[in-house]
């Protein structure tokens, strides 16, 4: 059996949903599997008549008598029927999150987005998500049958203890700078905190919406932020591995996490964390590793930074914590193992 993984856009993309699916790519050989990338034009969840076109050209020529189509869900969820009908091929969808939950969409592309998508997961022999709240979300909006769904979280590299004795207290963030990951939220949450001692550190490219990236650093410009924002742009993963150790408190102000991959990575350095309960952050940041508060609540959100900045004992306890959870938490190969073994039941 070979697994075709098709891709939407650059592989190399620095994105949770990206590095999950180069993780898998990376492991499949130690599994014993033959598992091919199959790169698709980069235009999803928006694609042009010709790049479906483009797509469904690429999959069916390079497909065999016994392959399974793996498709990443940013992709998939937007393809139409039709083009789905013609691969000829057992098709098992990754999806990292429901499209139409982007944060910023026209009702109009909502509503487009839901109806592919339902459609398309429709006709999916398995759907593998990446967190149970994910599972449910499957369930619940498209109407999936939890016999369909498989879990597969993403791994998360063992970390090194954070000593947080930065001065002042680094404050990290990381994720791409687009609507969904709330930096708005988060900026105007510090720029009512300026009587207390701390410097933000964002990890995340900008590519993906320049206008969302102008606005924040003009944002960052002003007097009450200025000086104490540092946008880093897109990073290696030792880079960020640099600066997860080296910050003090881990902040996350997403209206939506299919997983919260950063956040599993911030708990596996011990950091305690301060972050928004959209989709699956509940059951992946556990409640006494962190502060949650509601998506989009400036003062909810200023508040638990203000306390975990402020409280030493309470932090160092939120700390504790995370360095607990985190060393629980499922590592690459058995992702990896999860996603294969899915594919083999419907081979």
């Amino acid at each position: 059996m070979r697994i075709l993984f098709a891709i939407p856009g650059d592989l190399q993309t620095a994105s949770g949903g990206y590095g999950y699916n180069r993780a898998v790519l990376a492991q499949a050989p130690a599994l014993g599997v033959d598992m091919r990338h199959l790169a698709l034009p980069g235009g999803f969840p928006s694609a042009s008549e010709s790049e479906i076109a483009a797509s469904v050209a690429v999959l069916r020529a390079a497909l065999q008598p016994g392959d399974v189509v793996l498709v990443d869900g940013l992709a998939y969820g937007a393809l139409p029927e039709a083009a789905i009908a013609a691969i000829d091929a057992p098709i098992v969808a990754l999806c990292h999150h429901p499209l139409c939950l982007e944060t910023g969409l026209s009702e109009e592309t909502a509503a487009r987005l839901f109806a592919s998508e339902k459609t398309a997961l429709a006709r999916a022999r398995r759907v593998i998500v990446t967190s149970v709240a994910t599972a449910a979300e499957v369930q619940r909006i498209f109407a999936e049958p939890a016999e369909k769904i498989t879990v597969a979280l993403p791994g998360t590299a063992p970390g090194v203890r954070a000593p947080r004795q930065g001065d002042p207290p680094v404050i990290l963030a990381l994720g791409s700078l687009i609507a969904r990951k709330g930096y708005d939220v988060l900026l105007e949450a510090l720029a009512g905190l300026g009587d207390l001692a701390w410097l933000l550190q964002i990890g995340g490219s900008p590519r993906a919406a320049p206008e969302i990236a102008a606005q924040l650093y003009a944002r960052a410009a002003q007097a009450d932020l200025a000086g104490r924002v540092d946008f880093l742009g897109e990073l290696s993963g030792s880079r960020v591995r640099q600066l997860l150790q080296g910050a003090d408190l881990f902040v996350s102000a997403s209206f939506y996490e299919g997983y919260g991959m950063a956040l599993a990575e911030a708990l596996s350095f011990g950091l305690p964390i301060v972050a928004s309960r959209g989709g699956a952050v509940d059951s992946t940041l556990p409640e006494d590793a962190g502060l949650k508060v509601e998506p989009g609540d400036v003062a909810g959100l200023r508040g638990a930074l203000r306390a975990a900045l402020s409280d030493g004992a309470g932090t160092a306890k939120l700390a504790e914590a995370a360095w607990r959870a985190g060393q629980g938490l499922p590592d690459w190969p058995d992702t990896a193992r999860i996603v294969v073994e899915a594919a083999r039941a419907v081979a």
